[in-house]
């Protein structure tokens, strides 16, 4: 009898050791997803050359946030990381290489949400912010507000030592050759080949929180004074611990009529689904509204997903078990 109780014991003892070792290994997992924008793009439209240069762009970023992520650092430190980089990369419509507005300026969003307890930052329209998403997250953390724009964003920018540049850094020639054309042709409102080039970056830390960035100039040709939904908080970016962290890109006016950031945590909150199943579910209703684009969604157990309606979307993932994917069109 003795030895069946001292048995048990070493049985328990050892059943105990080994869930305690799991839950800690479990705590070390992160992940990281990466997008750069959704849209037209196909292999016949662009060369081998330009696809290695955005595979190696979308790849040096997704290093930048696993970086931090691998060291102990925190999801929102890796969205913020990857982000500053596609902003100041201008083969990407955010910060530097930002489209035009049809009057031929650069008016630049962003959006930043901690999933620890949901504060959040956001800023539209501003000119002079060589990167957005420092600004937004500085609302997040220094000021009483979520939300800023244009002049008074600035204004706050000034404030808090964030870094101003002259306009000019954001203009690239090819950005006004697209809105060029775009006039010459008269080819619509906006946007002349439907490229959204939004970035934007969702991570799982170690310690099992999630955090979401997104950052954009826009839509080519955009008019009076535009807003997508890259600053709006629930539909182009939203995280919480309970759910998951996702970023969006793509038709601004339909993602901010579903909701669709939030719309994806509410199903996986509410409803149990995966990351996958609930990105699905939302494009889904997203094209049935008559829009495109697509998401990137991060999840607290490390699960990440792309979901988009598009021939294409910029992306990359990658996670402390060895997952590392890099991509651009559908297949």
């Amino acid at each position: 009898m003795l030895t069946r109780l001292i048995a048990l014991c070493l049985l328990v003892v050892a059943a105990s050791a080994q869930a305690q070792e799991s839950e800690t290994m479990q705590d070390k997992r992160w992940s990281i997803a990466v997008h750069g924008g959704a849209g037209t793009m196909a292999p016949d439209r662009m060369s081998e050359a330009q696809q290695a240069e955005y595979r190696a762009a979308l790849a040096a970023a997704l290093d930048a946030g696993s970086a931090v992520l691998a060291a102990g650092g925190s999801a929102l430190d890796a969205v913020e990381a990857v982000v500053v980089f596609l902003e100041d990369d201008p083969k990407f419509n955010a910060g530097r290489g930002a489209v035009f507005t049809y009057n031929g300026t650069n008016e630049l969003d962003a959006s930043i949400m901690d999933g620890r307890d949901r504060s959040a930052g956001a800023v539209t329209g501003v000119t002079h912010v060589r990167n957005p998403i420092r600004l937004a997250r500085a609302v997040m953390e220094h000021s009483p507000h979520v939300f800023l724009s244009g002049a008074g964003a600035e204004e706050f920018a000034r404030g808090q030592d964030i870094e101003l540049v002259d306009p000019d850094w954001f203009a690239t020639p090819e950005r006004w050759r697209q809105l060029q054309e775009l006039k010459a042709k008269n080819l619509g409102w906006f946007d002349v080949d439907l490229k959204y080039g939004t970035v934007g970056a969702v991570a799982v830390d170690q310690a099992g929180h999630v955090a979401a960035a997104t950052s954009t100039g826009g839509l080519t040709g955009k008019r009076w004074g535009r807003i997508g939904d890259s600053p709006v908080i629930g539909a182009g970016n939203y995280a919480d611990d309970r759910a998951c962290a996702v970023s969006a890109t793509g038709a601004g006016e339909f993602f901010i009529r579903e909701g669709v950031a939030h719309e994806i945590c509410t199903r996986m909150r509410l409803l149990g689904e995966s990351a996958q199943a609930a990105a699905d579910t939302v494009i889904a209703e997203v094209a049935a509204l008559g829009g495109d684009g697509g998401v990137i969604v991060a999840a607290p157990d490390g699960s990440t997903a792309f979901s988009f309606n598009t021939p294409g979307m910029y992306r990359a993932r990658a996670d402390s078990e060895g997952l590392r994917e890099v991509a651009i069109f559908r297949d």
